[in-house]
């Protein structure tokens, strides 16, 4: 059944969805079973077994909550043919629990009440019967408790309406038709207008629920858990559901004045209530499965983004009053030296930064300056490419400097993994080291960081966080395993990223690793404790051994599948490292000569493919954006410039694009294409280099509106941009991107070139 359910789902074979649960039951990986077990899965991919993966949850939940109710209801003796059939039918929690309703245990209503006083027969005869007098009919049931005939009526009422409210069919048509047509309506509330400011764009505010996108929800949401709005969920005009109910439960309210006020009554206190909150709960679901969705795909890009590469780096992380944090990190991440410098106010030690600086490069041969993205990026900036100046005059090669995002940084300085790692450095300076390392490798940096620390969602502490955690986990280990991990030089943290492994085993691979020196081969896992046949199954097809015993060990190839590579070496007359990486050779085979019985033509297919660029890296080039000289705050943007930067968030309603300034800029969805955009991760992603046009510039609010479309002319129709930032997009920028405080010029001149030539001589530069 859930097979079934999930295969109608996806589109896929319903046998192929079942050999995934199989496998997942069994306590295989996601990245283990994509990539190598695509003959049982028919090559489903890791985004369909990971909605394979959750949706089961879901749907065993469903199955198990039946369960419970059809058990309950049999308790009761109320379970019929009919009602089994519709239950196990039933294909959401929601309907489930709409026909379940009638059947659940509650307090004593006034309808019970009245059920017990014998009033049930008189509902069944006005209903029957619109045209007879309600107070004529209600005599006769007048009785203890139901001492008059309005008492009685008052008592039909009750059961009528609770009849509305308990029928499952119509309280989901009700809900479906108050979602479809109703709208979402915000006010201020009284005396808030000034501390509720940032939420001014909703003071007035009105929207269908069906258009609302999910930062506005949570923003709405949001602004009335502060106190600022009132929310009211507007259903629309009553006379469309009262009519609806009268349909529905067969009444003739245009002859019993008694009906139509039990359907106005029923519809006011019953259906427009539980509707409403439906309503609600499901606008929460969708903005949240959304803004999870907007997290998941940045990270996923911020976690892919392209690695500098193994070159030496110099970290700085910026900051005014306590100064520059300094890092230098050879090519493999070792530490060199630390310091800190104070260029900006209140101390201004331009020049002796300069030289610290500079000497730091001519020492440890800096090949990259990574500058943290916080407060006084832009100054510290500046300050990098002087230094980057001076080395080039002196005759040495001028390291590139590069703007990093440092979201998260300050979170591993004082993690436990930091202090583990640095136990001797102060708190402050492992964060430039941070800088530094994730300039040459993002993913292998922020492993370290919990991925909701790393800051490139949208409303993310507003979300269910279990929900979260969970999605931005499978995203990590998802970007890790594509990658793969070098098993001579990872750390414990990226390592229990790796399928299979959790942090104990990975604790224990650098531990013997440490002991024992670098491993030679796969085969020498088998030695680490804990990891014990099924962790080696799943973990040592991602994992890679560069130089080591065995040539393979180097590529994606299992070791599972060695044997179908030696059948190739037997068939070519190659040797494996002969084969890996000859493309001439290896495009004239054909993959069904080498299937047996473990191995299928998928598995060989991607065998070949690997080989012919083993142990790939699936990140692009390393490319980073130059920022215009002379711009540095956002009063020096002006409308028709065309400038270059780095996307570093995307949101649903657009990206966010530092352009070098204190202040990213927003290209809205409207003016991302020609052609219409769904959602922005089709054009951009987090991380990508781009070119924009600034459309308008608002120097008040610190806002710049862009544009990809370079042939954009300002001053045209801005009302896309300012709907986007009317929308109370605040929140989503404000964890795009860090305040920064304003731009300010350095007073210090240039450092004296002769002294500082000869000091960069003497540290081995232009000899």
């Amino acid at each position: 059944m859930i097979a079934r359910t999930i295969a109608t789902e996806l589109d896929v074979d319903e046998h192929h969805v079942a050999a995934a649960l199989t496998l997942l039951s069994e306590g295989n990986t996601v990245p283990f079973i994509a990539r190598y077990r695509k003959e049982m899965t028919g090559g489903l991919d890791d985004t369909q077994l990971r909605h394979i993966e959750e949706r089961s949850t879901y749907l065993a939940e469903l199955e198990e909550r039946k369960e419970s109710i059809l058990d309950a209801i049999g308790e009761q003796d109320k379970l019929t043919p009919e009602l089994e059939a519709l239950i196990r039918e039933c294909d959401s929690k929601a309907r489930l629990e709409d026909l379940y309703l009638p059947f659940k245990k509650r307090r004593k209503t006034k309808a019970d009440k009245a059920r017990e006083a014998g009033i049930d027969p008189l509902v069944d005869v006005l209903v029957a019967h619109p045209e007879r007098s309600p107070e004529e009919e209600a005599r006769s049931y007048i009785t203890s408790g139901y001492e008059d005939t309005a008492a009685v009526l008052a008592g039909a009422r009750a059961i009528l309406i609770d009849r509305f409210a308990t029928d499952a069919d119509l309280v989901g048509e009700v809900r479906e038709c108050m979602y479809a047509t109703g709208r979402m309506r915000a006010r201020v509330v009284e005396g808030k207008e000034q501390e509720g400011a940032k939420y001014r764009d909703y003071f007035d505010f009105a929207e269908d629920f069906r258009s609302l996108p999910s930062h506005r929800i949570l923003a709405l949401l949001r602004g009335e858990k502060e106190g600022v709005l009132s929310l009211h969920l507007d259903a629309g005009e009553a006379e469309p559901y009262e009519g609806m109910i009268a349909r529905h439960a067969e009444l003739d309210t245009a002859t019993s004045e008694f009906l139509a006020e039990a359907v106005r009554f029923g519809w006011r206190t019953k259906l427009e209530v539980s509707s409403g909150l439906d309503v609600r709960s499901r606008l929460r679901e969708r903005a949240e499965e959304e803004a999870i969705r907007v997290f998941r795909d940045n990270l996923k890009d911020l976690l892919l983004a392209a690695p500098a590469g193994q070159r030496a780096t110099l970290g700085l992380d910026p900051g005014y009053r306590n100064g520059v944090k300094v890092a230098v990190v050879d090519p493999t991440g070792k530490v060199c030296d630390t310091v800190i410098v104070y260029p900006h106010q209140p101390r201004k030690q331009w020049t002796e930064a300069v030289h610290t600086l500079a000497t730091l490069c001519a020492t440890h041969g800096v090949e990259l300056i990574a500058i943290g993205n916080g407060t006084a990026s832009r100054e510290t900036d500046s300050l990098a490419k002087e230094v980057a100046d001076l080395i080039a005059q002196a005759g040495g090669a001028r390291p590139t400097p590069v703007v990093v995002s440092e979201a998260g940084a300050s979170v591993y300085s004082a993690s436990a993994v930091a202090a583990q790692e640095f136990p001797d450095m102060d708190v402050s300076l492992r964060g430039a080291v941070s800088i530094a390392r994730r300039l040459q490798d993002p993913l292998a940096e922020l492993v370290k960081i919990e991925p909701k620390a790393i800051g490139v969602g949208q409303y993310q502490h507003d979300v269910n966080q279990t929900a979260l955690a969970r999605s931005l986990d499978a995203v990590v280990e998802d970007a890790v395993n594509a990658v793969g991990v070098d098993l001579n030089s990872a750390s414990a943290s990226l390592l229990s990223r790796v399928a299979g492994i959790n942090p104990t085993v990975a604790s224990n691979i650098v531990s013997y690793r440490d002991e024992h020196g670098a491993f030679p081969s796969r085969k020498e896992l088998g030695k680490v404790p804990r990891l014990g046949p099924k962790t080696f199954e799943q973990c040592a097809g991602f994992l890679r051994i560069r130089g080591g015993e065995e040539p393979l060990d180097a590529s994606a190839v299992h070791p599972e599948s060695y044997s179908v590579v030696r059948a190739i070496v037997a068939e070519t007359g190659l040797s494996v490292p002969e084969l890996m990486g000859n493309d001439a050779v290896l495009a004239r085979l054909n993959p069904a000569a080498f299937v047996d019985e473990e191995h299928g033509e998928l598995t060989v297919a991607d065998i070949l493919a690997e080989l012919k660029k083993p142990g790939r890296d699936p990140r692009p080039e390393f490319r980073t954006a130059q920022f215009h000289e002379g711009i540095e705050k956002v009063s020096d943007v002006k409308p028709g410039m065309i400038l270059e930067g780095t996307v570093t968030n995307v949101a649903a309603f657009g990206a966010f694009v530092d352009i070098g300034v204190h202040q990213d800029g927003l290209v809205h969805v409207s003016a991302m294409s020609r052609s219409f955009v769904s959602d922005p991760h089709e054009v951009v992603r987090s991380g990508e280099v781009v070119k924009v046009k600034v459309i308008d510039v608002d120097v008040d609010r610190q806002r710049i509106g862009l544009s990809l479309r370079l042939d954009d002319e300002p001053g045209g129709d801005k009302k896309p941009a300012r709907r986007a930032r009317a929308k109370g997009d605040h929140q989503g920028k404000k964890a795009a991107s860090r305040r920064r405080h304003p731009s300010r010029r350095r007073d210090g001149g240039a450092a004296p070139q002769g002294s500082m030539a000869e000091a960069l001589k003497k540290a081995g530069f232009g000899r």
